[in-house]
């Protein structure tokens, strides 16, 4: 189909979705990046924060994007990704469970530190994606 472009995503698990998109807003660790057929090849670094894949048959699907890798090469966008939850299986309780628990995290190592900051960011993508 003209105007389209393959979406593959990958978690640790499982394929969650392989099908044609017609536009794709992949949350970049440093923004949201927008993807369109013939996009030049890049690859990124996925942060955490909502997937909206915009589906050849006119549809909508949105993620929970936790962490991993983009590659956009030959027409096909491949994303490697810790998770990828369906957005209607992300809860607001959840999400703010998850925030009260990365804020209560404090320690004097870096090692605890940098858990907290992605701990923070991950609950912070979550509750994007439930707000929605």
């Amino acid at each position: 189909m003209p105007g389209t472009f393959q979406v593959t995503v990958v978690t640790p698990e499982k394929q969650v979705l392989d099908e044609e998109a017609v536009y794709a807003s992949v949350p970049a660790w440093d923004g949201l990046l927008g993807v369109q057929t013939r996009r030049a090849p890049l690859l990124i670094k996925v942060g955490y924060g909502p997937l909206r894949l915009d589906l050849a048959d006119g549809s909508t699907r949105t993620f929970f994007a936790g962490s991993g890798f983009a590659q956009m090469k030959n027409n096909v966008l491949t994303l490697l990704l810790d998770e990828a939850t369906p957005a209607d299986e992300v809860s607001t309780e959840q999400a703010q469970a998850a925030l009260q628990e990365a804020l209560a995290l404090r320690g004097a190592t870096e090692a605890l530190e940098a858990k907290r900051e992605r701990d923070l960011g991950r609950a912070r993508g979550m509750l994007a994606v439930a707000n929605r």
